[in-house]
């Protein structure tokens, strides 16, 4: 009789101890399995699909509806604050746009004040230079028109314009008969005989003019040389008239 090589106390199975790696997952997956086929047999066949179909109902409405809430609400914001920034930005360009044209038209203003300014400047200019050449004109006018012949008769006339335009009285005949007597009509006659001559003084002219009574006597205008008729003339009959009232009321040496 063969030997029973199972004794008391051992189990064909390994033990438990020596159970290997493979081992352990493959019981692992048929406890799995039975538990699962277990619990679909409990459940009724159109429960497990509802269930199953509710379930992936409420995964996709936890998944994904959250999710284009918060990516429509960070859009929105995005938004809103694109169009604060543009608005921003539009009042900011208009506000500048506004202080551009003020300062424009400033510019503009004070441009055609200065104009109106220098043309209201260059009329005034331009109007007194008038004033003044028609302020001229009538003297150039006067002198032009007026001229007086190199001799006796010119002399004496030449020196009653002069003689009425300074107040100085005097007449055509008191100066030709005192200039007659006096040098004949000579313009260069000297005296070096007479009380002036001796004392150093001589009497010069026409009308035999002393240096000193032609300076004192000496009529604007007229020339500084002592030998010239017309100044001779008027410085006497300045003198005269000073000294008699008139050179008409002089009849002898004076």
């Amino acid at each position: 009789m063969p030997k029973n090589s199972n004794t008391p106390g051992h189990s064909r199975l390994p033990k438990l101890n020596k159970l290997t790696k493979q081992h352990k997952i493959a019981l692992a997956g048929v406890a799995t399995l039975g538990a699962a086929a277990l619990a679909f047999s409990a459940v009724p066949s159109d429960a497990g699909t509802t269930t199953s179909d509710a379930a992936s109902s409420a995964k996709i409405a936890y998944s994904s509806e959250p999710i284009k809430g918060v990516k429509a609400s960070v859009t929105d914001q995005l938004a809103g604050a694109g169009v604060k920034t543009e608005a921003i930005q539009a009042k900011a360009d208009a506000k500048a746009k506004a202080a551009k044209a003020k300062a424009d038209a400033a510019a503009k203003k004070k441009a055609a004040a200065e104009a109106a300014a220098k043309k209201k400047a260059e009329a005034a200019r331009k109007a007194k230079e008038a004033a003044s050449r028609s302020a001229e004109r009538p003297k150039i006018e006067t002198v032009a028109a007026t001229t007086y012949a190199n001799n006796l008769n010119g002399w004496i006339n030449h020196a009653l314009a002069i003689m009425k335009a300074k107040g100085i009285p005097g007449s055509y005949n008191g100066l030709y008969k005192n200039i007659m007597r006096e040098s004949s009509g000579n313009p260069s006659a000297v005296n070096g005989w007479d009380v002036n001559a001796v004392n150093g003084t001589p009497s010069i002219g026409l009308l035999q003019v002393i240096q000193p009574t032609f300076n004192a006597y000496h009529v604007s205008g007229t020339s500084t040389n002592i030998y010239d008729p017309v100044a001779n003339i008027t410085a006497a009959a300045n003198y005269a008239a000073d000294k008699y009232g008139s050179i008409d009321n002089v009849n002898s040496a004076y």
